[in-house]
């Protein structure tokens, strides 16, 4: 994915295979919102800014390492709903087949749910460096602010859905648990990017 045009990845999105999906989207949306908050942060620096230049360069480097992380689980995303496929595709005469199956596709599903939990977090990281950067930011650029925190809410909402559906094929209690606890706090963060956004927009209204 690191090396596509978005053209071709829109097409492989837009084709009938398994991956790339909503999850590797998720992904993609949080990358973009760590680029734009980093990119904020570039522009507010200097000596107007230079009270806060501490957190503005700790967005920063975040930013810019979140935006990797991001990427990478967008690839390993497109790897994991890969595996559950497979796994589906997996024979199923046998009773024996039939458990290896069963076996292959609970454990594929678990790491999908995992994948996108994992985007659930960093988003968040998103979010709070957004709630960060808003009020020190350059003035100039404060909607790109805006674009940031509703660029993670896609992700964690997005990433959320992807959860679920995956917990719906996963019987282990130990994994439900584990992918249950990931989305709990999610309706709080969307919350909290919404009232970024909300603030920026009267900002600029003003």
């Amino acid at each position: 994915m690191r090396t596509e045009t978005l053209e071709e990845f829109l097409h492989e999105l837009a084709a009938r295979v398994p991956a790339p999906g909503g999850g590797a989207a998720a992904a993609l949306h949080a990358a973009q919102a760590a680029a734009l908050l980093s990119m904020v942060a570039r522009y507010s620096d200097g000596e107007k800014y230079a009270e806060h230049a501490a957190t503005v360069q700790e967005v920063r480097d975040t930013a810019d390492e979140l935006r990797g992380l991001c990427l990478d689980l967008a690839e390993q995303d497109a790897e994991a709903f890969g595996a559950v496929a497979a796994a589906y595709k997996l024979p199923k005469q046998t009773t024996e087949e039939k458990q290896e199956r069963s076996s292959a596709i609970a454990a594929a599903l678990a790491e999908a749910g995992r994948v996108s939990a994992r985007v659930i977090v960093l988003a968040a990281r998103l979010v709070a460096l957004a709630e960060l950067l808003r009020p020190i930011g350059n003035p100039n650029v404060i909607s790109d602010v805006a674009a940031g925190a509703v660029a993670a809410r896609a992700a964690i909402s997005t990433a959320r859905v992807n959860v679920e559906i995956n917990l719906a094929g996963i019987t282990d209690l130990d994994v439900h648990a584990e992918l249950d606890e990931a989305i709990v706090k999610t309706d709080d963060t969307l919350l909290r990017a919404d009232t970024i956004t909300s603030a920026v927009r009267e900002q600029i209204l003003r």
